[in-house]
């Protein structure tokens, strides 16, 4: 067993509680732990069995999901002498926890194919094959636990990298910066394109809204909100207010709760509000009301809410005037340091009487009031939909100075906030390149195009991949 030195920092480290260091015959490990030791495959491999089942490889344990669902994506094994397998892993301290946790009924893990445990004795009928960690760890838990509290733990292992790392790490800067930027400016002609071809059908205006829409949905939400925006014309009638519109939208979105919540005088008053003005319409639009299955609320962060990002667009739309005033921004000769304020400036609206002061319908009142719209949720909306958007019009108008000044603009705009894809993509393809390296938004969009194009092509072991290859053709 490796002898951790007894310093005083050591100990310092034990007496706060800052390390939990476990001993055999114990209680559990924590889950986090057996993640950990999944991930870095800190077990005898060449051990590996099935509970009453044939041996197995692990030729990649996949990649650990923040974003619900299973805990590890993507993963590549190989059961016995059949061809390997790629899917999901659900790591549990025990085999009840299959059905204890629901994963039984939800379609999130139909792709499971290990079910990875701590120890047991048995295994549920209609269950995925097991696989007990107790008796292969290739170290103490002792050690382990110690080993979960260092960098290494948290880190991407080398061997988990792709491919093409190593040709990526050997290209010179500048000829990263332009791989990335040529990947980037594909992207965003990409969007573009999507939002003429809409444009053809519904209008330009029409299309932007759906844009909008889909980008306040963020990853989990963005196809409930398209849904609401494609009925906008339907919806949306003159002279309505943004309280009006909040209760049309939410109701609409079936994210209006039935009761109130008697707790917090501020929050019933407005939902009153909003249900009285609900229900006098309610009848009207119920054949485009969604259903409330489509909504998707774990992992989100409070202020992305669909809740809050509905109140902020009802805003936008009894305004009436986003669509001029995004020409007019784009008209105007703006300097590069002064894109991201002049445009949250246009998209910026007037505190909210309830939603500068609350999250969601059910949470506390705020301390201190928040705007509907900060500066990171501006560059997404900037480089995913108005800048693509307007660059399409250009093209379509034929203005090609027009059209220079947005591609401009985008390759200019600062970078935007991290995302779970980000951080794992610079750590499989740059090594694990901090985010600070990324000093504008074009980087990150070619990145993640780079991700689109390769690796959600291939396996997590990348298999048949030619995006190493050509990186070494770049590089010539």
């Amino acid at each position: 067993m490796f002898v951790y030195p007894s310093s005083f920092y050591a100990r310092w480290r034990l007496q706060s509680g800052s390390l939990c260091v476990l001993r055999e015959g114990d209680a559990p490990p924590p889950e986090k732990l057996l993640q950990a030791v999944w991930q870095h495959q800190r077990l005898r491999r060449h051990e590996l069995r099935t509970f009453d089942g044939p041996a197995i490889k692990i030729l990649h344990p996949g990649f650990i999901s923040h974003s619900g669902g299973p805990d590890f994506r993507g993963a590549v094994v190989q059961f016995g002498d059949a061809p390997p397998r790629t899917g999901d892993i659900e790591v549990d301290l025990h085999a009840g926890g299959w059905r204890a946790h629901g994963h039984d009924k939800n379609p999130a893990f139909t792709n499971v194919i290990l079910h990875v445990l701590w120890d047991g004795d048995k295994a549920a009928p209609g269950t995925p094959p097991k696989l007990f960690l107790r008796d292969h760890l290739d170290s103490p838990l002792a050690e382990l636990s110690v080993w979960l509290n260092t960098d290494a733990a948290e880190a991407l292992p080398e061997t988990l990298r792709g491919q093409c790392c190593g040709p990526l790490r050997e290209l010179a800067p500048e000829k990263l910066s332009e791989l990335l930027r040529q990947a980037a400016q594909i992207r965003f002609q990409a969007k573009a394109a999507q939002f003429a071809a809409r444009a053809r059908q519904a209008g330009w205006e029409q299309s932007l809204w759906e844009g909008i829409f889909r980008a306040l949905g963020y990853q989990h939400n963005s196809w409930p909100m398209l849904g609401l925006a494609e009925q906008r014309l339907r919806w949306l009638t003159p002279k309505l207010s943004p309280l009006e519109l909040q209760a049309r939208l939410l109701g609409l979105a079936n994210l209006l709760p039935a009761e109130l919540t008697r707790t917090q005088a501020g929050a019933d008053v407005y939902l009153r509000r909003v249900w009285d003005q609900w229900w006098r319409e309610r009848d009207e639009f119920a054949d485009g009301t969604l259903p409330r299955s489509l909504w998707r609320f774990h992992g989100q962060r409070p202020a992305n809410h669909p809740q809050r990002r509905l109140a902020l667009a009802a805003h936008w739309l009894a305004g009436g005037k986003l669509f001029f005033q995004l020409e007019g921004w784009c008209a105007a000769e703006l300097p590069e340091e002064k894109l991201a304020a002049t445009l949250l400036e246009v998209l910026q609206i007037e505190p909210d009487k309830f939603w500068s002061w609350h999250w969601t319908l059910h949470s506390a009142r705020l301390k201190k009031p928040q705007p509907l719209l900060g500066a990171a949720r501006v560059t997404d909306l900037a480089v995913n939909v108005i800048l693509p958007w307007l660059w399409a019009r250009a093209v379509e108008g034929g203005n090609a100075k027009l059209q220079q000044a947005m591609e401009q603009r985008f390759f200019a705009w600062p970078a935007a906030e991290d995302n779970a894809v980000l951080r794992l993509a610079r750590q499989r393809l740059l090594g694990g390149t901090p985010r600070r390296s990324f000093q504008n938004a074009a980087s990150q969009q070619g990145l993640l195009q780079i991700v689109r194009d390769f690796c959600d092509h291939s396996n997590a072991v990348c298999e048949q991949c030619r995006f190493p290859e050509l990186v070494g053709n770049f590089a010539g």
